[in-house]
């Protein structure tokens, strides 16, 4: 795809056939416009994006998916809980937002994964920085989605908390059949958790591939 956004330019085209793709580079390297552009709150200049077989945009055939029918989960640095609802009641807008599908995962399972049972009734406000990633985890698998992103989820936590993210986001990886597209800057972040990695700047694609190969 290729995007401007005043001096800035992005021209970037990458695949990965695995569960878990990393897109690393400083920042100001294009990674969460990448992001953006697939969930479909950006749009292109030029160029297609295709997920899962799916395609989400294509500017030369004029499609277009609105964000809402992408069935794109996203966890943003912040969380972004809604802070008038409860926890279970964040959890489950995104399920209500996307309606029910066949294999979608199950609520309590999901609940159980992200050890949150205990702050079902919570609101946002009354939650700690790890737990509120938790439930913005939560909330996107949730969504039913068939990819799920992740922008730097774990950039306002402190050690011990990022830690704890981290082997969620690894069991996530593991237990669920989600593809996941995670956006770092952390070097040790990529590659404890990437099989394939984009490595960005400057709005390009400098290399992509295993993430052994790509992140030395």
């Amino acid at each position: 795809v290729s995007v401007g956004l005043g001096e800035f330019k992005l021209d970037a085209a990458f695949t990965s056939p695995s569960r878990m793709t990393v897109l690393f580079g400083p920042s100001g390297s294009g990674k969460t416009t990448i992001l953006n552009l697939i969930a479909g709150e950006q749009i292109p200049r030029s160029g297609y994006i295709r997920c899962c077989g799916v395609t989400l945009t294509d500017t030369a055939a004029r499609i277009f998916v609105p964000k809402h029918r992408r069935r794109v989960g996203y966890v943003y640095q912040d969380s972004q809980l809604f802070p008038h609802l409860t926890v279970e009641q964040n959890l489950k807008f995104g399920r209500w937002f996307s309606g029910s599908r066949p294999g979608e995962l199950p609520f309590a399972k999901v609940v159980e994964a992200l050890g949150i049972g205990a702050l079902l009734k919570r609101r946002p406000t009354r939650l700690s920085g790890g737990e509120k990633q938790r439930v913005a985890l939560g909330r996107a698998l949730l969504s039913n989605p068939r990819l799920l992103l992740m922008d730097e989820p774990l950039a306002s936590l402190d050690g011990a908390r990022k830690e704890e993210i981290l082997q969620l986001i690894e069991h996530i990886r593991d237990e669920f059949s989600v593809p996941m597209i995670y956006v770092t800057h952390a070097l040790d972040e990529a590659r404890r958790l990437a099989a394939t990695a984009v490595r960005l700047r400057d709005g390009r694609v400098e290399a992509v591939g295993p993430a052994a190969d790509v992140l030395g």
